[in-house]
Formats: structure tokens, C-alpha cells, sequence
């Protein structure tokens, strides 16, 4: 089924979704954040059809969120750019409503931790400028330059 583009739309939501919005595309980021790299790997990981994969691929190489570089062994592999790092914070986002609010009942499936001291990260918030943890009615919309 084809979906709408949002390209025309003046929206940073809509904008974020028209690359990052299929949905493969972000379980195509985790796991290149979890150190796969290379198509078999993801198609074996995810069970996607590989034509489908290599669509998405390569829609991720065009807006330079993934880097498809040769390997060591001569094989093409994919690694995120600072601009696919920035993505992590989406993720553990939606990483952790999911384990609000779509549980496994035997627990939590992973635990997110600081690699320099082991423990768990906290939940992500949204914070104030001054460091304050905001509540969802807390915040509101502010029209910026490009909706004037």
C-alpha cells in the first residue's frame, strides 16, 4: 500500500517520518547500533524481505544516516554516522514506552547502561533548560521563523 508523502509538509514531525517513518527503518537503526553491519546480517536479524532491505538501505545511505563503506573482507558493510547516532535517543524513547506499556511478562527484554560504570540509564525525559524534569503539560508548542 503506498502511503502519503509528508514532503510538502511544513512540519519536523512529518519531515522525520518521511526517512525514519517505515517500519523497518528503525529496527534497521537498532540493530546497526547493537554493531550489525553487514545485509545478511540484518536480513538473518530482522527476517525482512531483501528486497525490501535494500530499499530501506540504501534510502538510509541517501539521507546519511548509515555509511556503506567496504569491509575488511571485501563485502560492503553499513555503519551509522553522527547522524544516525543522533537517533538514539528516539529509539531508547521508544524502548522504554514499549516496556511501559507493551511489558513481556517474564520482564524487561534489555537494560540500557552507562559503559563506564555498568548501571542502568535512567528513562529519557524532557528537561528544562535549567535541568527540570517536565511534565507533559509543562510544554508547549512556540511558533519559530519558518511557520511565520
Amino acid at each position: 500500500m503506498k502511503h502519503k508523502s509528508f514532503e510538502d509538509m511544513n512540519c519536523s514531525l512529518a519531515q522525520s517520518l518521511e526517512v525514519i517513518g517505515e517500519r523497518w527503518t528503525l529496527l534497521i537503526i537498532r540493530d546497526a547500533s547493537f554493531g550489525i553491519r553487514r545485509f545478511d546480517d540484518f536480513q538473518k536479524s530482522l527476517g525482512i524481505a531483501r528486497n525490501v532491505l535494500t530499499l530501506r538501505l540504501n534510502r538510509l545511505v541517501d539521507e546519511a544516516i548509515l555509511e556503506k563503506v567496504q569491509g575488511d573482507s571485501g563485502r560492503y558493510e553499513y555503519l551509522l554516522t553522527s547522524k544516525g547516532w543522533d537517533l538514539q535517543p528516539v529509539l531508547l524513547s521508544m524502548t522504554h514506552w514499549g516496556d511501559k506499556y507493551k511489558p513481556h511478562p517474564s520482564g524487561k527484554r534489555l537494560t540500557f547502561v552507562d559503559r563506564v560504570n555498568g548501571k542502568p540509564i535512567q528513562r529519557m525525559a524532557v528537561r528544562a533548560a535549567d535541568g527540570r524534569l517536565l511534565k507533559p503539560k509543562e510544554i508547549r508548542a512556540k511558533r519559530g521563523p519558518a511557520l511565520k
